[in-house]
């Protein structure tokens, strides 16, 4: 792969910034701005032709996704030889099945909209990154190629940083389950889980707490963290069960409105450290949020075909 050319949306370019350095690429310029009535402009300045280009953005929301999909489809229309789309955030991952008759499953809707794009001179590809169901790749079509990464290196690091003695891994809910022992695996620590069940819509209890809690120093794995209301219900119940301390670690850091402030109040968890995924983390980071860098894994995931 030669030189790669490093593009970003808007809301990534702190990643992307950072990617270049580290694959000692180059970076793209891109000339933006917006119509009266709200229209985006871009113009891609930089000479693309026949170069391996990499753009970076999240589907943080439906405007990152269309300023995404109209900046790769212009990068191909001046002649990109290969396009990389890395989407450190792939938002709609929640909504991956129907679960009621009519239901929209948004993932696969997006996904299928990106697999639109017009094909790179010598061929695109999406890099995702730990996304919430493991079939999302394959919603992707045609010559799109698709690769899932995995930030379990990260999280065994920000882990073993956080705590080297009693160290147990921890989960949300029984879903989790594989993950967070493969983590403890490769930890050489023992896992907890919890188990719940749904009282509504908006509702859990949680019904049972496995493995001898009681005190150790308990980490909860979740690759997405939201309004943390499954966390606050985990921490609790490992707390009740005699953890000596609760942390957390995720991959997507999310925290809508007071949603981090919530979980910070509550007093039940000492500390959480994400990746910077979202770009909400980088904004909300400091003694209680702690944010590590994704650049590194991108980097060498680039370099690779």
């Amino acid at each position: 792969m030669s030189t790669p050319l490093i593009f970003s949306t808007q809301a990534y370019e702190y990643l992307a910034a950072e990617v270049t350095v580290i694959a000692r690429a180059e970076r793209g310029s891109v000339e933006r701005k917006q119509f009266p009535d709200g229209e985006r402009y871009q113009r891609i300045v930089s000479e693309v032709a026949q170069r391996d280009v990499v753009l970076i953005g999240g589907t943080i929301s439906d405007a990152d996704t269309l300023e995404l999909y109209d900046l790769a489809s212009g990068l191909v229309q001046c002649g990109a030889g290969t396009l990389t789309l890395v989407i450190p955030y792939f938002a709609y991952s929640t909504m991956e099945r129907p679960v009621k008759a009519g239901e929209v499953v948004t993932a696969k809707v997006r996904a299928r909209l990106l697999s639109s794009l017009p094909p790179a001179i010598s061929g695109t590809r999406i890099l995702l990154l730990d996304l919430h169901s493991e079939g999302i790749p394959f919603y992707f079509e045609g010559a799109m190629h698709t690769r899932h990464l995995y930030a379990k290196k990260l999280v065994i690091k920000a882990a073993r940083t956080m705590h080297r003695e009693k160290l147990m891994m921890a989960c949300t809910d029984a879903g989790r389950a594989k993950w967070v022992e493969s983590l403890a695996n490769d930890l050489g620590v023992p896992a907890s889980f919890v188990f719940k069940r749904r009282l509504d819509g908006r509702r859990t209890e949680i019904t049972a707490v496995s493995g001898g809690v009681a005190g150790q120093n308990v980490i909860i794995y979740d690759d997405m963290i939201r309004t943390g209301s499954s966390l606050l219900n985990a921490a609790k119940a490992y707390r009740d069960a005699g953890a000596a301390s609760v942390a957390a670690i995720t991959t997507h850091g999310i925290f809508p409105g007071d949603a981090l402030k919530k979980i910070e109040q509550s007093a039940l968890l000492d500390q959480i450290v994400c990746t910077d995924s979202h770009p909400n983390a980088l904004k909300l980071k400091g003694r209680f949020l702690q944010v590590i860098s994704l650049a590194e894994l991108f980097a060498a995931a680039i370099d690779r075909p």
